[in-house]
């Protein structure tokens, strides 16, 4: 898939000012809901975890897709989780905006089911590693779809930060909810397949290269119209045959022949 690529803005210092708001928006987002998990972690003793956390297979268990995510089992699960939270977030939120709103939700019912219907009986999940899991593969996947200069960027980036997420969405290490893993992993590799042109692709810089070969290309086109002998219907006429005020034919009458008038 090859998306239009615009050439450079008009007005490059206000597409860099664009640049650092729209950086500033995703990392305030993802540092804002990285302190409501904080703030949910430091009340949880307050009320029973284990009713908010997905259960598998069971109808209760299914409260839990949309509460689970936001409940931690210890404070280091946590930084692990705050952490790939505040940078994916802010490096999807900034690369595809668009994009990531609408596929926030898709990642976090997908770590939801994952957990819920891939789950063993009488476990329970929680954390927001499968909502991490769905970032990676978001990311990752928009790069490979559309290949313009900052998506590749940005998949490089997350996978050299986070690319062990490829392997944790299998079974590895016991007390791991890989199946959360593997459900927002899925969720993220769709959306990106669904929204991979929501958002526009940016503007970049053209080189002498490319506008010297764009010239030739001109220039070769101009000389083969100029060789080129034009179609006959595109040839101006130079004489019109004027029209006929009569136009019924004419009948010309012959004598005849000499032995014909000699026998009458």
């Amino acid at each position: 898939m090859h998306l239009p690529i615009p050439d450079q803005p008009a007005d490059p210092a206000a597409q860099r000012a664009a640049d650092h708001r729209r950086l500033l928006r995703a990392l305030n987002a993802s540092l804002a809901f990285v302190l409501g998990l904080l703030a949910v972690f430091t009340a949880q003793p307050t009320f029973d975890v284990g009713a908010w956390t997905v259960q598998p297979g069971t109808p209760a268990g299914l409260l839990g897709i949309a509460t689970a995510p936001l409940l931690h089992g210890s404070f280091a699960h946590l930084a692990a989780n705050a952490g790939a939270l505040l940078l994916l977030g802010t490096l999807a939120g900034t690369v595809y905006p668009r994009a990531t709103l609408r596929a926030l939700p898709l990642l976090w019912l997908g770590a939801g089911l994952g957990a819920w219907l891939l789950g063993a009986p009488g476990t329970r999940h929680l954390g927001a590693s499968g909502l991490t899991h769905g970032l990676m593969f978001l990311v990752f996947t928009l790069g490979l779809l559309r290949r313009d200069r900052p998506a590749v960027a940005a998949a490089m980036i997350a996978f050299f930060l986070y690319g062990g997420m490829l392997l944790t969405v299998l079974p590895q290490e016991p007390g791991v909810s890989w199946q959360s893993h593997l459900g927002g992993a899925v969720a993220g590799v769709l959306a990106a397949l669904w929204l991979r042109r929501r958002d526009p692709a940016p503007p970049r810089k053209r080189y002498s290269w490319e506008l010297e070969e764009e010239q030739a290309q001109q220039a070769a086109a101009h000389a083969r119209d100029e060789l080129e002998p034009p179609a006959p219907r595109a040839v101006p006429v130079l004489w019109h045959r004027p029209p006929r005020e009569d136009t019924r034919g004419t009948v010309l009458r012959f004598p005849a022949p000499r032995g014909d008038r000699d026998r009458s």
